[in-house]
């Protein structure tokens, strides 16, 4: 067992408390961004000026209106920005353009004495256009061959041949949708300047060095003049990883140009059309396999929808790519990526991070293709499972992979499987209008950031001389937990109570260099670094200690500081065993994989498709749990986001070539469907897997942000299931994504047609 991975006696690891500010949280008084702007005098407000085109290029931009309206104080423009008109880290959005790229794009932002001011302003605004034409959909830039970034190609052995050689091929397409982020608090920074210029920005962001480097190079500063700090944030699931950075700047632009501070905060409608969404797939796929039911061969394309920059859609196509498999075992394997171009909104990272449209792929093929098989669908997954000694069609060895089978029949056992398909059997038999439908599914998702450099983490700890001790890290808390996780780190690291150790917000003046939070690296990067720190701490205590054996804490630290000895300390931590090569696509770009399981039940009407969740049953792999409670709500809050993803949520554009042409139509809670209490299972069981301790990995841990999203792949199965129930036996169902009852409709009368 790796130092790292060990825990001592007694650890305040492991333990099942609350989040560190749950009461904050539903007393109303945890502070967001927005909060702060109170604690400020002559608070300037933002509003931009969005293009009524999805492609157009701007021939006149007049400002001089706004200024007449009472209470606007400036209008920023291009010629306003003293280093780089770009907000992007592939300089390739222009945070002040000149071609309007997507339909509601900022061309410019009004500073007001009042919110109202500046969006009296922004309506004053005079801007031209001349229209250009615009590509919509994944399918027009395919037809136009509108694409941007890399085109990687995953392979091994020789897919062709062993398609060719199939006892059963069969081939198809699936168009799937991106999805909203919706985080509760919608985008917000906070900007102010001092006397000597030094730029601060609160700001709601997961990834606050890039959010400084952003701004530093807008403002044509080093990023030593730049201090950003993320307090909290009401939701991140990616949305807040790119997107944070040029709305910061303008904020922060602001506040330098007229020495106030500048508050941007997005409404909902504008925060919906203006910032990047979970990127949409294009997928068509051969498949082959033998006649015991196991796959021989896969050749398959993946074009996701970029939108109109790159942001990062390069490494959320490399992740796609890296999870096509999931949790199987495919011999010979040809899989190509490409990046389409289209006039939308730059589309984003969003939990899982491609991870899960690779594993829709692959969990669509199976799903289509078991019936043509005459295969149980179940027995299917199941017996194509990596075993021992497989590695990944990128060359990684596949670690553990019993825990995927422990998890699988831990879940089937609890569930009830067998018993409960022979009672959904029997209620289909008797019910011509209504099914119900079962199924199980796995998850195999590899954790690291695929881009090797970003796997590094720190943390600075201060003891102080009365015994109390203050961490910072680099890590934001977006309701995740992560910082709760990380007083328990501390906490067991130096021997000490919970109630010893207290948090800072993180600030790029204190943990510098950092990397976002995301990746469900959070807490494996952070806590690594945290108890680096610690481990620091007490080896300079060491012989003091030794001289001192029966001295309480508090004394030793008193002894210690008249003794001269440092008691605070950086620390760093990088994960180690990582390669990747994004030409060839080979390598080790994962720590280790996280494995889960879950059953689902549905019933479907056949008269209008809707349907009800009755029930879910799971099994996750977290190692050894840093903190239960936390890592339950993850996993069951990322299922049912998920099921949101995959049942509910349907992001709407105009594609018609009206003048709204490229409007994002679902562009609010009353058009854009989110999973409340009445989509979630009526039974939910949730256990994470036991005796998974993951060597290696802080205290034994493993990552829970991302992995359990997948999960809810279970349940568009089980709805596969319930429609093929009105047809006849060994019915193939083509399921549309998002399943939304009207999709579940159609779908069902297809197979009863």
């Amino acid at each position: 067992m790796s130092s790292l991975s060990e825990r001592p006696a007694n650890p305040v690891v492991g333990q099942a408390i609350e989040h560190e500010s749950a009461a904050l949280h539903v007393t109303g008084h945890a502070l967001y961004t927005d909060d702060l702007v109170g604690r400020h005098h002559g608070v300037l407000h933002a509003h931009p000026v969005q293009a009524p085109h999805a492609h157009a290029r701007i021939t006149r931009l007049d400002t001089s209106s706004a200024h007449d309206v009472p209470g606007v104080v400036r209008v920023l423009t291009a010629s306003d920005v003293p280093g780089i008109n770009d907000a992007g880290i592939k300089h390739d959005e222009p945070l002040f353009p000149d071609e309007v790229q997507y339909f509601g794009h900022a061309v410019c932002w009004v500073l007001g004495e009042t919110l109202e001011a500046a969006r009296r302003g922004a309506l004053a605004v005079e801007v031209d256009y001349e229209p250009l034409p615009a590509i919509l959909t994944v399918v027009e830039a395919i037809e136009a061959a509108s694409y941007q970034g890399m085109a990687p190609v995953m392979a091994r052995g020789d897919a062709e041949t062993a398609l060719a050689s199939a006892a059963h091929v069969f081939e198809g397409e699936i168009d799937f949708a991106g999805q909203e982020h919706f985080y509760l608090e919608t985008h917000c920074a906070l900007a102010t300047v001092d006397e000597n210029g030094q730029v601060f920005v609160q700001s709601s962001t997961q990834h606050p060095t890039e959010t400084q480097e952003i701004t530093a190079h807008v403002l044509g500063l080093p990023s030593n003049r730049v201090t950003v700090q993320c307090l909290r944030m009401g939701g991140g699931f990616g949305g807040k990883e790119m997107q944070p950075h040029g709305l910061a700047a303008v904020a922060a632009l602001g506040a330098t140009l007229t020495g106030r501070p500048v508050r941007l905060r997005l409404t909902r409608q504008q925060d919906m059309t203006m910032t990047g969404k979970r990127h949409g797939f294009h997928a068509t796929w051969r498949v082959g396999f033998d006649d015991a039911l196991r796959i021989v061969g896969l050749d398959a394309t993946l074009t996701s929808d970029g939108g109109w920059s790159l942001d990062l859609s390069e490494p959320v196509l490399s992740r796609a790519l890296c999870h096509v498999d999931n949790a199987y075992w495919v011999p010979d394997i040809r899989v190509q990526g490409r990046i389409a171009r289209t006039n939308k909104t730059s589309q984003t990272a969003f939990r899982g991070f491609g991870g899960p449209q690779g594993m829709l792929v692959i969990e669509d093929i199976l799903g289509r293709c078991a019936p043509l098989l005459g295969a149980e669908p179940d027995d299917l997954r199941r017996r194509n499972f990596y075993v021992e000694g497989q590695t990944t069609p990128y060359g990684q060895p596949v670690r553990h992979p019993e825990r995927m089978v422990l998890a699988w029949n831990q879940v089937r056992e609890s569930a009830t499987y067998d018993e409960r398909l022979r009672e959904v059997r029997t209620f289909n038999e008797e019910h011509p209008h209504a099914k119900r439908g079962l199924a199980i599914t796995p998850v195999k998702f590899g954790i690291s950031f695929n881009f090797t450099a970003f796997n590094q983490g720190g943390a600075l700890v201060h003891v102080y001389k009365d015994g109390s001790v203050l961490i910072n890290h680099g890590g934001t808390e977006m309701g995740q937990g992560l910082h709760t996780k990380m007083l328990q780190v501390a906490a067991t690291a130096l021997g000490l109570p919970l109630s010893k150790v207290r948090l800072a917000p993180t600030r790029t003046d204190k943990v510098p260099n950092t990397s976002a939070t995301a990746a469900s690296a959070g807490a494996d990067l952070n806590g690594g670094a945290v108890k680096n720190a610690c481990e620091q701490i007490l080896g300079r205590l060491t012989e003091l200690r030794a001289a001192n054996p029966e001295a309480s804490w508090e004394e030793l630290v008193r002894l210690a500081y008249h003794a001269r000895i440092q008691l605070w300390a950086a620390g760093f931590y990088r994960t180690e065993g990582l390669s990747w090569d994004v030409t060839t696509m080979t390598g080790s770009p994962f720590k280790y994989f996280a494995y889960g399981a879950a059953v689902a039940e549905v019933e479907v009407d056949g008269f209008t498709g809707a349907y009800d969740l009755r029930r879910v049953d799971i099994v996750h792999d977290v190692g050894d749990s840093l903190s239960p409670l936390v890592d339950l709500g993850q996993v069951e809050g990322g299922f049912v986001q998920g099921a949101g993803w995959l049942t509910l949520e349907d992001l709407r554009w105009d594609t018609s070539d009206k003048p709204t042409r490229g409007r994002l139509s679902t562009q609010s809670a009353s058009t854009y469907k989110l999973p409340s209490f009445s989509e979630t299972p009526t039974e939910f069981h949730v256990k994470l897997l036991e005796h998974a301790h993951e060597d290696g990995a802080v205290y034994g841990s493993k990552a829970v942000g991302e992995p359990p999203l997948m999960l809810a792949f279970s349940v568009r199965e089980a709805l596969r299931a319930a429609c093929a129930a009105f047809g006849p036996p060994g019915v193939s169902v083509e399921l549309a994504s998002p399943a939304t009852p009207e999709a579940v409709y159609w779908a069902l009368d297809e197979a009863r047609s």
